[in-house]
């Protein structure tokens, strides 16, 4: 093993040993190099005649550049768009995101996390948990209404076994018994990895804090019961809770320092949250019982370790251009517009589907978030319902088992909610007179 692996991992170890157990045996191995990065690094400060090391061309005192490239970037310098940004991320943009953690998550504000790493999309963010924290046979509990990439990522990348917990109780609401129920029954390796997340992609429910709190009561009764738990928090699209019961923050919060065999990691981003999908800008964020800084500077150098290995780093670029949005004195009235817009749709949404004419195809599971709403159509195959839609009417929708159908509000114009649904109930109609 690598001498700053040996180290990173008696730092953890030490401060957090539950932590160190958690880590995968590929990320125990991981470090940062020191290397051409940090020798660098050290240029940077103190090549004050000459910087030979970084591996850029430069022309005049900045990265050399094609103006056919730069003047598609009014406002930009060069160096701001063209060089590499460090294996974690621009340090003002992580520092930025920290702070809007704490503006966004009041249950954070007396707790202490870590800063948070940037990654390529959550995608590239959830596939770095699994490198550090998954070992081929390890439990990852997923919801039964999940994004399917999640078993891409940690079952057949990560080789884990893939297990599943009732989200919907009978009554409407996240099934919490049911959430601690499964969750018991996988706990006899002492490991295993959960997954939340809200808004739940495919069905756009957000817990409300009652049933926020069970969830956080159920993994720390787990953690108590000798089991360490590494509690995924895939908050993609964070902040976009239409409903006076929803939490309006991440259940990170009440995870993060609750048990001292919880890690908690976060997961969220500009991606959705700010609608700049291809920018392709996400982070991840840790917190753990102990808060202890070496502890978080250890997670943070495997990780950008990881990245280094992998990826190298994320566009700089992007970084910029989010870090300059957030910087712009008119970004948080935009988003709130944004976000107006997404809540009428919603509500337009509830409105159609209101009207009893339906309730013989089809029944809405609850939604109060995000960009989704699901159908769990009555008799009729979810496939045959999406290619009869598609081929006949022109209508794309997905199938996301033999059952239920996903309808991404986020994309259609109000004014055409109602005909979209007039257009599934005929097409459901056709095939259940069948």
């Amino acid at each position: 093993m690598n001498p700053l692996a040996k180290t990173l991992n008696e730092q953890i170890q030490q401060r957090a040993p539950h932590v160190f157990e958690l880590l995968s045996g590929l990320g125990k191995e991981l470090y940062f190099p020191k290397g051409i990065l940090s020798q660098t690094a050290e240029a940077r400060q103190k090549a004050t005649r000459y910087n030979a090391t970084i591996g850029i061309a430069k022309e005049g005192g900045e990265a050399m550049h094609l103006l056919s490239v730069m003047k598609n970037f009014r406002g930009l310098l060069p160096d701001e768009v063209l060089t590499y940004a460090p294996a974690p991320g621009k340090p003002e943009l992580r520092s930025r995101w920290r702070q809007e953690l704490f503006q966004k998550n009041p249950t954070l504000r007396n707790k202490h996390i870590s800063l948070p790493v940037v990654t390529s999309g959550i995608t590239h963010g959830l596939s770095l948990v699994g490198e550090l924290f998954i070992d081929q046979g390890d439990t990852v509990l997923l919801p039964d209404k999940s994004w399917g990439n999640y078993r891409m990522i940690f079952g057949v990348r990560r080789g884990a076994e893939i297990k599943t917990y009732p989200f919907f109780s009978d009554d409407g609401g996240f099934d919490t018994e049911g959430f601690r129920r499964t969750l018991f029954e996988y706990t006899g390796r002492g490991k295993i990895v959960v997954m939340l997340n809200f808004p739940n992609n495919p069905t756009g429910y957000s817990v409300t804090e009652p049933e926020a709190r069970s969830i956080c009561d159920a993994l720390t009764a787990v953690a108590e019961s000798g089991c360490n738990v590494v509690v995924v928090c895939d908050d993609a699209y964070f902040g976009l809770f239409y409903e006076a019961e929803v939490l309006k923050e991440s259940i990170f919060g009440y995870l993060a320092n609750c048990h001292q065999r919880v890690l908690a990691a976060k997961l969220d981003g500009a991606t959705k949250e700010h609608y700049v999908w291809g920018l392709r800008v996400g982070f991840l964020t840790f917190g753990t019982s102990s808060g202890d800084d070496e502890v978080y500077e250890a997670l943070e150098k495997k990780t950008a370790g990881a990245i280094r290995g992998n990826i190298s780093n994320s566009s700089h670029l992007s970084q910029t251009l989010v870090l300059r949005m957030m910087e712009d004195a008119e970004y948080l009235e935009e988003k709130q517009k944004k976000f107006s817009t997404l809540r009428a749709r919603a509500a337009a949404v509830k409105e159609v589907l209101a009207q009893e004419r339906f309730a013989h195809v089809w029944t809405p599971y609850p939604f109060n978030s995000g960009y989704f709403m699901c159908l769990k159509l009555n008799g009729i195959d979810a496939e045959v319902f999406r290619l009869r839609l598609l081929e006949e009417y022109g209508v794309g929708v997905i199938a996301t088992n033999n059952s239920d159908i996903r309808v991404a509000f986020s994309c259609i114009e109000e004014s055409d909610i109602p005909e979209l649904f007039d257009v599934m109930y005929r097409c459901a109609e056709e095939i259940a007179a069948k």
